[in-house]
Protein backbone atom coordinates (compact mmCIF):
# COMPACT_ATOMS: atom_id res chain seq x y z
CA UNK A 1 0.00 0.00 0.00
CA UNK A 2 1.23 3.33 -0.74
CA UNK A 3 2.74 5.67 1.61
CA UNK A 4 1.37 9.07 2.00
CA UNK A 5 3.26 12.23 2.02
CA UNK A 6 0.67 14.16 4.41
CA UNK A 7 0.98 11.22 6.91
CA UNK A 8 4.02 12.46 9.17
CA UNK A 9 4.99 13.01 12.30
CA UNK A 10 8.03 13.79 14.68
CA UNK A 11 8.63 13.24 18.24
CA UNK A 12 11.42 14.62 20.05
CA UNK A 13 12.55 13.61 23.63
CA UNK A 14 16.22 14.04 25.49
CA UNK A 15 18.13 11.04 25.99
CA UNK A 16 19.39 10.71 29.86
CA UNK A 17 22.40 8.75 28.32
CA UNK A 18 23.48 9.36 24.97
CA UNK A 19 22.47 7.41 22.32
CA UNK A 20 20.26 5.54 24.32
CA UNK A 21 16.35 5.61 22.75
CA UNK A 22 14.17 7.56 25.20
CA UNK A 23 11.52 6.30 23.40
CA UNK A 24 8.89 9.68 22.77
CA UNK A 25 5.68 9.09 22.49
CA UNK A 26 2.68 10.59 21.16
CA UNK A 27 3.20 13.39 24.01
CA UNK A 28 6.51 14.49 22.58
CA UNK A 29 5.14 15.41 19.28
CA UNK A 30 6.00 18.39 17.81
CA UNK A 31 3.91 20.26 14.76
CA UNK A 32 6.40 21.23 11.79
CA UNK A 33 6.89 22.40 8.59
CA UNK A 34 8.87 21.23 5.92
CA UNK A 35 10.03 17.99 7.26
CA UNK A 36 12.87 16.21 5.13
CA UNK A 37 14.47 13.60 6.18
CA UNK A 38 17.69 11.03 4.48
CA UNK A 39 17.18 7.84 6.44
CA UNK A 40 20.89 6.33 5.23
CA UNK A 41 23.47 9.08 4.95
CA UNK A 42 27.07 7.15 4.38
CA UNK A 43 29.80 7.91 3.34
CA UNK A 44 30.47 5.63 -0.36
CA UNK A 45 33.48 3.83 -0.10
CA UNK A 46 34.17 1.91 -3.79
CA UNK A 47 36.12 -1.54 -4.04
CA UNK A 48 38.15 -0.20 -7.25
CA UNK A 49 39.34 -3.81 -7.96
CA UNK A 50 41.51 -4.18 -10.76
CA UNK A 51 39.72 -7.25 -13.04
CA UNK A 52 39.84 -8.18 -16.97
CA UNK A 53 36.71 -6.79 -17.61
CA UNK A 54 34.54 -3.68 -17.67
CA UNK A 55 32.12 -2.83 -15.29
CA UNK A 56 30.62 -1.43 -11.51
CA UNK A 57 32.74 -1.98 -8.62
CA UNK A 58 30.99 -3.06 -5.29
CA UNK A 59 30.26 -0.01 -2.96
CA UNK A 60 30.43 -0.16 0.93
CA UNK A 61 28.42 2.22 3.22
CA UNK A 62 30.89 3.83 6.21
CA UNK A 63 29.66 6.00 9.07
CA UNK A 64 26.26 5.47 8.28
CA UNK A 65 23.98 8.02 9.93
CA UNK A 66 20.49 9.95 9.41
CA UNK A 67 19.62 14.07 8.98
CA UNK A 68 16.28 15.12 9.68
CA UNK A 69 15.30 18.43 9.13
CA UNK A 70 12.73 20.75 9.53
CA UNK A 71 11.01 24.09 10.96
CA UNK A 72 8.93 25.32 13.68
CA UNK A 73 6.99 28.06 14.30
CA UNK A 74 8.38 30.94 16.61
CA UNK A 75 6.09 30.78 19.20
CA UNK A 76 6.47 29.72 22.98
CA UNK A 77 4.15 27.38 24.63
CA UNK A 78 0.58 29.19 25.76
CA UNK A 79 1.99 29.43 28.90
CA UNK A 80 4.67 31.29 30.48
CA UNK A 81 7.48 29.30 32.77
CA UNK A 82 6.34 26.21 30.79
CA UNK A 83 8.85 24.71 28.28
CA UNK A 84 7.74 24.66 24.43
CA UNK A 85 7.34 21.73 22.40
CA UNK A 86 10.32 21.87 20.89
CA UNK A 87 12.59 22.17 23.91
CA UNK A 88 14.37 18.94 23.59
CA UNK A 89 15.69 19.68 19.96
CA UNK A 90 17.07 22.94 20.63
CA UNK A 91 18.73 21.93 23.86
CA UNK A 92 20.24 18.90 21.15
CA UNK A 93 22.06 22.40 19.38
CA UNK A 94 24.49 22.96 22.46
CA UNK A 95 21.57 24.81 24.25
CA UNK A 96 20.76 25.10 28.17
CA UNK A 97 17.21 25.40 28.87
CA UNK A 98 16.91 27.54 32.57
CA UNK A 99 13.19 27.65 33.71
CA UNK A 100 11.48 30.24 36.84
CA UNK A 101 8.23 28.46 37.09
CA UNK A 102 5.41 30.69 35.91
CA UNK A 103 7.55 33.32 34.66
CA UNK A 104 10.02 31.74 31.77
CA UNK A 105 12.40 29.72 29.74
CA UNK A 106 15.17 30.74 28.47
CA UNK A 107 17.93 29.13 26.47
CA UNK A 108 21.96 30.07 25.80
CA UNK A 109 24.39 28.51 24.52
CA UNK A 110 26.69 25.86 26.06
CA UNK A 111 30.39 24.83 25.56
CA UNK A 112 30.29 21.24 27.30
CA UNK A 113 27.84 18.55 28.28
CA UNK A 114 25.94 18.67 25.36
CA UNK A 115 22.54 17.60 25.41
CA UNK A 116 21.11 14.65 22.89
CA UNK A 117 17.42 13.74 21.85
CA UNK A 118 16.16 10.34 20.11
CA UNK A 119 13.42 11.52 16.96
CA UNK A 120 11.27 9.30 15.94
CA UNK A 121 9.65 10.14 12.14
CA UNK A 122 7.04 8.11 11.45
CA UNK A 123 5.90 8.22 7.26
CA UNK A 124 2.55 6.59 7.29
CA UNK A 125 3.59 3.65 9.34
CA UNK A 126 7.11 3.40 8.71
CA UNK A 127 9.32 4.77 11.83
CA UNK A 128 12.72 5.76 11.66
CA UNK A 129 14.35 6.15 15.29
CA UNK A 130 17.21 8.29 15.35
CA UNK A 131 19.55 8.01 18.58
CA UNK A 132 22.22 10.15 19.86
CA UNK A 133 20.73 13.87 17.79
CA UNK A 134 22.57 16.76 17.90
CA UNK A 135 22.52 19.59 15.61
CA UNK A 136 22.10 23.42 14.73
CA UNK A 137 19.05 26.16 14.01
CA UNK A 138 18.39 29.47 12.40
CA UNK A 139 15.46 31.45 12.41
CA UNK A 140 14.22 33.68 9.84
CA UNK A 141 11.58 36.78 10.16
CA UNK A 142 10.14 38.31 7.54
CA UNK A 143 7.58 41.06 7.98
CA UNK A 144 3.97 39.99 6.66
CA UNK A 145 4.94 36.14 7.49
CA UNK A 146 5.17 33.34 9.97
CA UNK A 147 8.64 33.30 11.85
CA UNK A 148 10.42 29.99 11.98
CA UNK A 149 13.23 28.13 13.81
CA UNK A 150 15.11 25.67 11.11
CA UNK A 151 16.48 22.51 12.47
CA UNK A 152 19.04 20.84 10.68
CA UNK A 153 20.05 16.95 13.16
CA UNK A 154 21.70 14.68 12.84
CA UNK A 155 21.80 10.84 14.72
CA UNK A 156 22.82 7.76 15.15
CA UNK A 157 21.14 5.03 12.18
CA UNK A 158 18.93 2.45 13.50
CA UNK A 159 17.12 0.25 11.27
CA UNK A 160 13.55 1.26 10.54
CA UNK A 161 10.43 -0.64 11.32
CA UNK A 162 6.85 -0.59 10.65
CA UNK A 163 5.09 0.56 13.45
CA UNK A 164 1.82 2.54 13.40
CA UNK A 165 1.67 6.01 14.65
CA UNK A 166 1.18 7.05 18.29
CA UNK A 167 -2.04 9.34 18.77
CA UNK A 168 -0.18 13.17 18.82
CA UNK A 169 -1.21 14.84 21.52
CA UNK A 170 0.13 18.50 19.92
CA UNK A 171 0.50 20.99 23.18
CA UNK A 172 2.91 23.69 24.56
CA UNK A 173 2.62 25.12 20.99
CA UNK A 174 0.90 28.58 21.15
CA UNK A 175 -0.58 29.67 17.50
CA UNK A 176 2.12 31.99 16.15
CA UNK A 177 1.90 35.49 14.93
CA UNK A 178 2.87 37.12 11.99
CA UNK A 179 6.35 39.20 11.83
CA UNK A 180 4.38 42.54 11.58
CA UNK A 181 4.49 46.26 13.47
CA UNK A 182 2.56 45.68 16.61
CA UNK A 183 3.46 42.11 17.02
CA UNK A 184 7.01 42.48 17.01
CA UNK A 185 8.74 45.60 18.84
CA UNK A 186 11.28 46.63 20.95
CA UNK A 187 13.48 45.99 17.92
CA UNK A 188 17.28 48.08 18.20
CA UNK A 189 20.79 47.26 16.31
CA UNK A 190 23.35 48.82 17.52
CA UNK A 191 21.20 50.73 19.94
CA UNK A 192 19.02 52.19 17.02
CA UNK A 193 15.29 51.66 16.75
CA UNK A 194 14.89 51.49 13.30
CA UNK A 195 12.30 50.08 11.02
CA UNK A 196 13.47 46.18 10.24
CA UNK A 197 12.03 44.36 7.26
CA UNK A 198 13.69 40.91 7.95
CA UNK A 199 15.69 39.49 10.55
CA UNK A 200 17.97 36.22 10.18
CA UNK A 201 20.26 34.10 12.80
CA UNK A 202 22.11 30.70 12.09
CA UNK A 203 23.54 29.47 14.85
CA UNK A 204 26.44 27.87 12.60
CA UNK A 205 27.18 24.82 14.87
CA UNK A 206 29.59 22.39 13.36
CA UNK A 207 28.76 18.83 13.79
CA UNK A 208 30.85 15.95 13.14
CA UNK A 209 29.40 11.87 12.99
CA UNK A 210 32.43 9.87 14.43
CA UNK A 211 32.22 6.16 14.52
CA UNK A 212 35.83 5.39 15.66
CA UNK A 213 37.31 1.61 16.25
CA UNK A 214 36.93 1.11 20.29
CA UNK A 215 35.01 4.12 20.49
CA UNK A 216 30.91 4.73 20.25
CA UNK A 217 28.88 5.87 17.36
CA UNK A 218 28.01 9.66 18.33
CA UNK A 219 27.20 12.80 16.70
CA UNK A 220 29.81 15.86 18.35
CA UNK A 221 29.42 19.57 18.40
CA UNK A 222 33.09 20.87 18.03
CA UNK A 223 32.32 24.60 16.97
CA UNK A 224 29.80 27.64 16.59
CA UNK A 225 30.33 30.47 14.80
CA UNK A 226 26.80 32.43 15.37
CA UNK A 227 25.83 35.35 12.59
CA UNK A 228 22.64 36.82 10.56
CA UNK A 229 21.68 39.76 8.52
CA UNK A 230 18.98 42.22 9.99
CA UNK A 231 17.67 44.44 6.86
CA UNK A 232 15.91 47.91 7.63
CA UNK A 233 15.42 51.30 6.23
CA UNK A 234 18.39 53.45 5.37
CA UNK A 235 18.43 56.56 7.41
CA UNK A 236 20.39 59.71 7.34
CA UNK A 237 24.00 58.89 8.90
CA UNK A 238 22.87 62.02 11.18
CA UNK A 239 19.92 59.63 12.64
CA UNK A 240 22.42 56.41 12.76
CA UNK A 241 25.78 56.02 11.09
CA UNK A 242 26.17 51.89 10.48
CA UNK A 243 28.96 52.44 8.02
CA UNK A 244 31.02 53.59 11.50
CA UNK A 245 29.97 50.99 13.48
CA UNK A 246 31.19 48.53 10.31
CA UNK A 247 34.41 49.76 9.83
CA UNK A 248 35.01 50.90 13.72
CA UNK A 249 35.64 48.77 16.25
CA UNK A 250 32.71 49.03 18.43
CA UNK A 251 30.45 46.05 18.84
CA UNK A 252 26.48 46.32 19.66
CA UNK A 253 23.46 45.13 20.97
CA UNK A 254 20.35 42.85 18.80
CA UNK A 255 17.01 42.41 20.22
CA UNK A 256 13.49 42.02 19.27
CA UNK A 257 10.49 41.06 21.21
CA UNK A 258 8.15 38.86 18.76
CA UNK A 259 4.11 38.20 20.52
CA UNK A 260 2.67 40.22 23.28
CA UNK A 261 0.78 38.10 25.01
CA UNK A 262 1.93 35.98 28.31
CA UNK A 263 3.39 32.51 27.40
CA UNK A 264 3.77 33.46 23.43
CA UNK A 265 6.64 36.14 23.99
CA UNK A 266 9.69 35.11 22.58
CA UNK A 267 12.44 38.07 23.16
CA UNK A 268 15.71 37.43 21.29
CA UNK A 269 18.90 39.14 22.40
CA UNK A 270 22.25 39.13 21.06
CA UNK A 271 24.44 41.62 23.43
CA UNK A 272 27.30 42.05 21.32
CA UNK A 273 27.35 41.43 17.60
CA UNK A 274 29.93 43.08 15.21
CA UNK A 275 28.85 44.12 12.01
CA UNK A 276 29.81 42.92 8.65
CA UNK A 277 30.02 45.29 4.96
CA UNK A 278 26.29 46.57 4.75
CA UNK A 279 24.64 46.53 1.68
CA UNK A 280 21.84 48.41 -0.07
CA UNK A 281 18.53 47.05 -1.68
CA UNK A 282 15.01 48.68 -2.95
CA UNK A 283 11.60 48.11 -1.24
CA UNK A 284 8.84 49.45 -2.62
CA UNK A 285 10.84 52.16 -3.87
CA UNK A 286 12.33 52.65 -0.33
CA UNK A 287 16.10 52.50 0.00
CA UNK A 288 16.68 49.34 2.44
CA UNK A 289 20.19 48.71 4.26
CA UNK A 290 21.31 45.20 4.73
CA UNK A 291 23.26 44.54 7.82
CA UNK A 292 25.44 41.05 8.46
CA UNK A 293 26.79 40.39 11.17
CA UNK A 294 28.37 37.59 13.86
CA UNK A 295 27.31 37.32 17.50
CA UNK A 296 29.98 37.13 19.76
CA UNK A 297 30.66 36.29 23.60
CA UNK A 298 31.84 38.71 26.17
CA UNK A 299 34.41 37.38 28.03
CA UNK A 300 32.38 35.48 30.79
CA UNK A 301 31.55 33.15 27.64
CA UNK A 302 28.40 31.20 26.06
CA UNK A 303 26.63 34.00 25.90
CA UNK A 304 26.42 35.15 22.28
CA UNK A 305 22.59 35.10 22.32
CA UNK A 306 20.02 34.85 24.15
CA UNK A 307 15.93 33.31 23.41
CA UNK A 308 13.70 34.06 26.27
CA UNK A 309 10.44 32.78 26.28
CA UNK A 310 7.87 34.99 28.46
Amino acid sequence: MALLTRKRLILAKIESTYGTDSTPAGTEAILVRNLEITPVQSDVVSRDLIRPYLGNYENLLANTRVEVSFEVELAGSGTAGTAPAWDAVIKSCGMSGTVVADTSVTYAPVSSSFSSCTIYANIDGVRHKITGCRGSFSITGEVGQIPVIQFSMVGVFNAPDDSAAPTPTYSNQATPVIFKNGNTTSFQIFSFSGALQSFSFDMACDTVYRELVGGTKEVLITNRAPNGSATVEAVALSSHNFFTDATGTSTGNLTFQHGQTAGNIVTFTSAQTDLGSPTYSDSDGIQMLTLPYVATPTTAGNNEVSIALT
